[in-house]
């Protein structure tokens, strides 16, 4: 159907895992991103204009697969006057024209700080808002260049305000040479910031090309940052080596609703 996920563009590594359960994370407005992040395997260059027929694809799809949970992200479209919102909007609405009850996560990138594309995808009504700061501050530059940690934390902020109830939702990776004061400062923020749910895993380089690893972290240190995850308040923690944001995404929405109902 001419459709894209970014279990196979990123190469995640629990692609059989999610596959095997009938889940993926689709990607919509192509699979060619405007910017180069040195970390990622999603290709980067100049991006074809977004399929008109997409949001009517994603939701056959999802009809095929019987979800009823649907994780939908993009790559960055720095081309496009709204950042690919309207396209994340519409595919939303198509989705749940055809059942309302099904529940979908956003992994939106950073629209470069534009509240008005922002609010386009909220008014579709996404259950839940992500987006990934991906690393510590200091090591933007090198890791993320062209995006800006306070801008992703204030469209976290803002994602929190202006929507409806949403639930907001951050992931980081360890490995990349950050410092463990550091992540309990990242941590903090994104806490402050109001999000709700947080996902941690080890950075894995897709090539040599790509950053390199400056660390395996033990199990038992991304145990130790759930616990602290917990103590902070966020209302769910998925801290483990092979972690990805959107990876076993039903479960923990699942559990920081009820969470929050308590």
């Amino acid at each position: 159907m001419r459709l894209h996920t970014v279990c196979e563009s990123a190469r995640c590594p629990n692609r059989a895992d999610c596959f095997a359960r009938g889940t993926a994370t689709f990607m919509i407005l192509g699979d060619i991103c405007t910017r180069n992040c040195t970390f990622c395997a999603v290709r980067h260059g100049k991006p074809q204009p977004p399929d008109p027929e997409e949001p009517k694809h994603v939701a056959e799809a999802v009809r095929r697969l019987g979800l009823r949970y649907v994780v939908i992200t993009s790559v960055t479209r720095d081309d496009l006057p709204d950042g690919g919102a309207g396209q994340f909007a519409q595919t939303i609405r198509t989705i749940r024209s055809h059942d309302p009850d099904i529940l979908v996560e956003v992994l939106v990138p950073d629209f470069k700080g534009s509240l008005t594309a922002l609010q386009m995808v909220l008014e579709a009504g996404p259950v839940v808002l992500n987006h990934n700061v991906e690393t510590v501050p200091r090591l933007y530059p090198e890791v993320r260049p062209g995006a800006d940690f306070h801008r992703s934390v204030e469209l976290l902020k803002a994602a929190r305000h202006l929507g409806k109830g949403i639930l907001t939702k951050s992931g980081f990776m360890l490995g990349l040479g950050e410092t463990e004061p550091e992540v309990i400062e990242l941590m903090a923020q994104l806490r402050e910031a109001g999000c709700d749910l947080l996902s941690i895993g080890q950075y894995l380089p897709p090539s040599l090309k790509h950053h390199r690893v400056a660390r395996f972290v033990p199990p038992e240190e991304f145990e130790h940052y759930e616990a602290v995850g917990r103590a902070m308040g966020f209302l769910a923690v998925v801290s483990k080596p092979l972690v990805r944001s959107s990876f076993q995404a039903a479960e923990a929405y699942l559990s920081a609703v009820r969470k929050k109902t308590d």
